[in-house]
């Protein structure tokens, strides 16, 4: 059956920070405590999905969640009005505060693990959002995360919404930041990709020293379980423990994939003559490689310039795009390497640079803003089509962000209760226009 790959772009919330929240993450850590400008990190990334829906792509927009969290604030045993929640967060544990006030759903790349109905045993699209255990302002996006879902993709003959893996580190899911599906057609049986840091029952395989291995084997394989694959067009791979210490703390920081093409540095993965040997089997010989050699692109660069965490796109024409971040272009070395790749024709035919350094700052790139879903036509028509940017859709959003949004933002002001009000105005108002229905804790 026909399909397309639907790429849903995460809206950036209006209290985009730099609290420097991700150990592991080199640009967070480097940029923590400078001021933050929400609104344009907001219009960056509509002008990011705009282009994409006028190259003819399916752009979709995914929601941010409520910030500050009171709901979690209050769990952590903060009492009285929200005002005096904040106001008591802020003075007794500032970082905690930061925590519950991160804008990190923007990175839509980590929402969720996507599979789809040509995969699946029961024919339908299998959502699991991610547990996110490996980092506090993470963990307590999934339940919200899985509300979005389900109000964007509603149909259940069609679309499967599972709950999120146990919390704990053995089952340390960060969604399809570590996962990639290859295939001929999008609307073709494909061979889905899962890559982990570490094995947490199995002691017989390396881990990295300096960071934290965020994925897990076992949630991994929990995941493939529950979107009913068959086992036999699953390939698991264990990232290069040394990468992982040098900031590769997602393989989507390392390595890109989409249809039969793997784009990726030659030190991604453990092993990885036999990786690509067994993707190749899976895939019946319908697989190549485009691998940057270290000569070429230190990791060191590539983790820099966000290389990998680009979006690999097939456009309507036939032609594959390659979209990067201004990073990628401001290194030389990167660039001469892209150029090269370019005008060589090896795989890649265009390139697409794109403003985004109000995400780039935090660490996230073009990929790490968007989760791809593949629908095939009936399941197209059953998604909700409020979320689909359009014309209408993009100035409404546009005109959204610059009524509601700061246009400066420091850690301090997380502490600010008319912060929250603004915030709960917005999303309010929000998801009347992507008709979500009441997503938020605080509509519930």
């Amino acid at each position: 059956m026909k399909a397309i790959e639907a790429n849903f772009d995460g809206l950036v919330g209006p209290t985009h920070n730099y609290s420097g929240l991700s150990f592991g993450n080199v640009a967070s850590g480097s940029n923590r405590a400078q001021a933050s400008n929400p609104k344009m990190a907001a219009l960056q990334g509509l002008a990011k999905m705009k282009a994409l829906h006028d190259m003819g792509m399916t752009q979709g927009v995914f929601a941010p969640q409520e910030r500050p969290d009171i709901h979690t604030l209050r769990r952590l045993g903060f009492t009285g009005s929200d005002s005096d929640v904040l106001t008591a967060a802020g003075k007794y544990s500032p970082g905690m505060l930061a925590s519950c006030s991160s804008a990190s759903s923007m990175w839509t790349a980590n929402a969720a693990t996507v599979s789809p109905s040509a995969d699946s045993a029961d024919g339908r699209v299998h959502f699991t959002p991610a547990n996110l255990i490996n980092k506090f302002h993470r963990s307590i996006e999934h339940n919200t995360t899985g509300r979005i879902l389900a109000a964007m993709f509603p149909d259940e003959t069609r679309f499967a919404h599972h709950q999120a893996l146990p919390e704990s580190e053995y089952f340390g899911d960060e969604g399809a930041a570590n996962h990639t599906r290859f295939c001929q057609e999008y609307g073709d049986a494909g061979v889905q990709f899962f890559v982990y840091g570490r094995a947490a029952f199995r002691g017989d395989k390396p881990a990295p020293v300096k960071y934290p291995a965020r994925q897990t084997l076992e949630a991994s394989e929990a995941i493939a379980r529950k979107h009913l694959l068959t086992q036999e067009r699953v390939v698991y791979a264990q990232q290069n423990p040394d990468v992982i210490d040098q900031g590769v703390f997602h393989n989507d920081v390392i390595a890109v994939g989409n249809r039969e093409l793997m784009f990726c540095h030659e030190q991604a993965f453990l092993n990885q003559h036999a990786v690509k040997d067994e993707l190749t089997a899976a895939m019946g010989g319908a697989f190549s490689v485009i691998e940057v050699p270290t000569n070429r692109v230190s990791v060191q660069d590539a983790v820099k310039s966000y290389l990998f965490n680009s979006q690999l796109l097939s456009l309507p024409n036939g032609e594959t795009l390659l979209v990067i971040p201004e990073e990628c272009q401001n290194n030389p070395a990167v660039w001469d390497y892209l150029s090269e790749l370019v005008e060589q024709g090896r795989g890649i035919d265009r390139l697409q640079v794109f403003d985004l350094r109000q995400s780039m700052q935090n660490g996230g790139g073009p990929a790490c803003l968007r989760l791809r879903v593949v629908l095939n036509d009936a399941e197209r028509e059953a998604t909700n089509s409020s979320v689909l940017m359009s014309d209408s859709l993009f100035t409404t959003l546009n005109g959204w962000v610059e009524k509601h949004y700061r246009d400066r933002l420091l850690v301090d002001d997380l502490a600010d209760p008319q912060l929250l009000m603004e915030s709960r105005t917005a999303l309010d108002e929000l998801t009347q226009i992507l008709n979500l229905g009441s997503v938020y804790p605080f509509q519930r």
